[in-house]
């Protein structure tokens, strides 16, 4: 019997056989179509081929292409375990022809694989067409060798398939396999269309139309091809399965599962099973593809599914986490196909974990409360909407988890109490956030949340994505439109762009529009937590709401950000080691040219401690460790030791950020664990080197650590390198004896400084450099000199040698420096009743227009603006004196 996996290769080869490009699975999450939740078709990924908006260097392709159906209009999560053929998670098999074969190639190549490759017989397939479309039917005829009765006109839309209200669209030509007669069901077209005899197993459509407008469709230049088969669908007829759930890779989880629990695959609990095979396939794959549990968008599905499937782990007994212990199967199942599982495996089973440890803590209580709200109720009944809503806002039951519960039992929900609640809470809400103390000024942003809800970042692994514009504002008023010129604030759906946050700088880029438009992004900051708000210029044509665009983060600058980011953590570990646990983060700034990084810490940071932390910051650079993020309950990661970041607020789960290899040699611990929502480095080696910078005080108690990495790292060592050879060359030395050179060259300088010091206190006691020197003066000796280029702090020591040459007097000098003056009077012990050198000198300043000065009455200092009136002061504080003797 040909497994799932030989059917899914057998596909791929015989495409390209026929001369069409394998292409890998595009991820769950699309990137070039916003309006999508999640890939849910193989042709998301050649959308824009189709369009023309880009180009391939095949014209024919072959997928198998990872879907999920959980959320928004595709959504087949409640009947997923209850019914044959419904999945959250599927694969797509499907050939694409790209403007080269068309409907008769398209047709052949159908038939003969069904056929001859997987051997099935023609007498039990059938076809429909699209009513209008003759030429299909004549093909079936000619090349199928289908008799009338086996073709089967549709004329519904559901035989004929659109991209959207405008664009690329064309008939369909489904394939069916039928189950036989024993089976309850009838021929598509016919009344009992709805029974499972007869099973869709392919869909061939031609794009042979391109809708203009709502009433003009008109030929495209090149038809091409896009076809889906399912592969749980085709394995279980090639199987000689009626139900999906019973093909080889299915069976293989289901089994697992039932061992794991010890509980029957079969029977009671086979719906049990059943949801967990199903449901294990989507949340690896989401999680492999970067989505984690959350409570917005992506993530919220994700966690829905997740808890789905752990409250049928409850239900058959397990006592312990359950799904994680199933991802080996998987991987051994899926994991050849999809590289990504394996790459993935820890995170997988460490996310299915986590999240199921957490909801076993709340699952009991709210199950409890469920069975008193329902204990009274009768068959048919409905639970009141308020409970329903307490179950999802305490206990974290999604309404439909609730429902699902209730289902069992016969029971329903009151979905209308329950919305009603919701909406009480966000009334409540809005007013305590009105109350809060926030700027007016950001009610807009509250009121947008809340009507749009968070925006959905997809930047952790993405700098270039698709978005959909949700809401344009020109000076913080909405508008539809924003012409070519305008400074605009833009919200989408989704965004590759990171907000401002946790000492991150914003994400800057550009968007574009398919029809030309094009608005320059200069800054992304995030408001009232998750609205993501992108500040920007249209330089180009006109911005509307409900435009798709095209976002590309300038890369080079985001990576050099990242690297700065990673570095933080490296030294704010590095910090703790070598200064002590009392080392806390006491803010930062992450940009893409530097990093700052306050810390506690009470004195200075000695140069050989700042050496010690950056040489133990590049060791675990070089050690080229993996960044890994998971994410965890807050208290769950405080217990393991991760460090939160000051200011920063954080919700019950939290994104916890490891790297640097182990603590130490075997030690379980990792080097850095922090709570982070910022972007990082894939590997440490990606941050090339750190180098510090500059260490200051910001504070009491607090330092400041400045540091680049990177490529302005090597500029800044480059620099600092051409520096010591220019001086090194200027003082005519080499570089490794700079500081020898330079020691012997400044104990020279203080040897001459000296030595003239000496020299001008000889020559100004020798006699008067200018002015009118020693004689009496009120009674008293007085000596006073004006001196040109004497240092202001050599006055002192003049003043005291000339003091002690009179013996008993006042001596003033008055010394001028580059236009300026600076004075000094030295009054001896026994005059300084009758006469104060702080009077004097204060006389003195005033004359050259200074103010003030002070000392003791037997010595002061002073000085002046104006050192050309040096004259005119020791002329005013002589006639002081002379006031002073009288």
């Amino acid at each position: 019997m040909a497994t799932a996996n030989d059917i899914r290769k057998t596909f791929l080869d015989y495409f390209a056989k026929h001369g069409h490009e394998p292409v890998a699975s595009s991820p769950l999450v699309p990137r070039n179509d916003p309006t999508l939740m999640f890939t849910n078709a193989g042709m998301v990924q050649f959308k824009n081929v189709f369009t023309g908006a880009e180009h391939r260097p095949y014209s024919r392709a072959a997928t198998s292409q990872k879907c999920v159906r959980a959320g928004g209009k595709h959504n087949d999560l409640e009947n997923v375990g209850y019914t044959a053929r419904h999945h959250t998670f599927f694969e797509m098999l499907g050939n694409f022809s790209f403007g080269d074969y068309f409907k008769e190639t398209a047709i052949e190549l159908a038939w003969n694989l069904i056929t001859k490759e997987y051997g099935l017989p023609a007498d039990k397939l059938l076809v429909t067409v699209y009513a209008e479309d003759e030429d299909a039917a004549a093909l079936w005829r000619k090349i199928a060798g289908l008799p009338d009765q086996k073709i089967i006109r549709i004329a519904t839309s559901d035989n004929f398939w659109a991209m959207g209200d405008t664009g690329p669209c064309g008939p369909c030509s489904e394939i069916f396999y039928d189950h036989g007669p024993h089976i309850p069901g009838g021929p598509p077209g016919s009344p009992d269309e709805d029974g499972d005899r007869f099973i869709e197993i392919w869909n061939l459509v031609f794009m042979q139309f391109e809708q203009v407008t709502r009433d003009e469709r008109v030929n495209l230049p090149k038809p091409s091809i896009d076809t889906g088969m399912g592969l749980e669908r085709i394995t279980a007829v090639l199987q000689g399965k009626h139900d999906n759930y019973d093909i080889d890779l299915m069976r293989a989880l289901i089994e697992a599962s039932a061992e794991a629990s010890g509980t029957p695959p079969d029977g009671p609990h086979a719906v049990s099973h059943r949801v967990i095979a199903d449901h294990l396939r989507a949340s690896s794959f989401l999680i492999a593809d970067g989505v984690l549990p959350s409570n917005e968008g992506r993530g919220y599905v994700l966690r829905r599914i997740m808890r789905r499937a752990m409250r049928h782990a409850h239900i058959l007994g397990a006592r312990d986490p359950l799904m994680w212990r199933l991802v080996p199967a998987l991987v051994r199942q899926m994991g050849d196909a999809y590289p990504e599982l394996h790459r993935a495996n820890a995170l997988i089973a460490e996310t299915l974990k986590f999240e199921e440890e957490r909801f076993k803590q709340t699952l009991d209580r709210g199950l409890r409360l469920l069975d008193e709200a329902t204990g009274t109720l009768p068959e048919g009944g409905k639970l009141a909407g308020e409970v329903a809503f307490k179950l999802y806002d305490t206990f974290g039951f999604p309404l439909d988890l609730t429902q699902d519960v209730l289902r069992g039992r016969g029971l329903g929900v009151d979905t209308e109490g329950f919305n009603a609640a919701m909406e009480k809470q966000r009334e409540d809400a809005r007013k305590a956030w009105a109350g809060s103390g926030e700027a007016a000024t950001e009610a807009v942003w509250f009121d947008l949340r809340e009507r749009l809800g968070a925006t959905e970042f997809l930047g952790y692994a993405e700098t270039a994505a698709e978005g959909q514009v949700k809401a344009l504002l020109l000076d913080g008023k909405e508008v539809a439109r924003a012409e070519t010129g305008a400074e605009v604030a833009i919200i989408v759906n989704q965004t590759p762009f990171y907000g401002e946050s946790g000492g991150q700088v914003g994400d800057t880029g550009a968007m574009f529009t398919a029809e030309g438009a094009e608005i320059a992004i200069r800054d992304t900051q995030k408001k009232v937590g998750d609205l993501f708000v992108h500040s920007g210029t249209v330089t180009r044509g006109a911005l509307a709401v409900g435009d798709a665009v095209e976002m590309r983060v300038d890369a080079q600058r985001r990576d050099a950000t990242r690297r700065h980011h990673s570095a933080t953590h490296l030294l704010h570990a590095a910090l703790r080691r070598h200064l002590g646990t009392h080392v806390a983060q006491r803010g930062s700034l992450v940009s893409p040219d530097r990093l700052r990084f306050d810390i506690s810490h009470p004195k200075p940071i000695t140069a050989d401690e700042v050496a010690a932390i950056e040489a133990e910051v590049n060791e675990r650079i070089r050690m080229d460790s993996a960044v890994a993020t998971r994410l965890m309950p807050i208290k769950q990661a405080i217990d393991t030791g991760a460090m939160a970041l000051f200011g920063e607020k954080y919700g019950d789960e939290v994104r916890v950020v490891t790297m640097g290899g182990p603590e130490a040699p075997g030690a379980n611990r990792e080097y850095s664990i922090e709570l982070c929502g910022g972007t990082h480095v894939g590997r440490t080696g990606e941050i090339g080197a750190m180098v510090v910078t500059g260490e200051s005080a910001v504070g009491a108690g607090l330092r400041r650590i400045e540091a680049l990495t990177g490529e302005a790292a090597e500029r800044f060592v480059s620099e600092r390198l051409r520096i010591v050879d220019r001086a090194a060359q200027a003082l005519r030395t080499t570089p490794d004896l700079i500081v020898e050179r330079i020691e012997s060259l400044t104990e020279e300088r203080r040897r001459l400084e000296r030595e003239l010091s000496d020299m001008r206190k000889r020559l100004a006691a020798a006699g008067p450099a200018s002015g009118p020197g020693d004689r009496t003066v009120g009674g008293m000796r007085f000596d006073a000199r004006v001196l040109d280029g004497v240092p202001p702090r050599e006055l002192k020591g003049m003043a005291d040698e000339l003091k002690s040459q009179l013996g008993s007097g006042v001596v003033a000098l008055v010394a001028t420096n580059d236009g300026k003056g600076s004075i000094v009077v030295a009054v001896t012990p026994d005059l300084t009743e009758r006469v104060s050198a702080v009077d004097l000198v204060r006389v003195g300043a005033e004359a050259m227009g200074g103010k003030g000065g002070g000392g003791r009455p037997d010595m002061a200092q002073a000085g002046g603006p104006d050192g050309g009136l040096a004259a005119e002061a020791v002329s005013a504080i002589e006639r002081a004196v002379a006031a002073a003797g009288a």
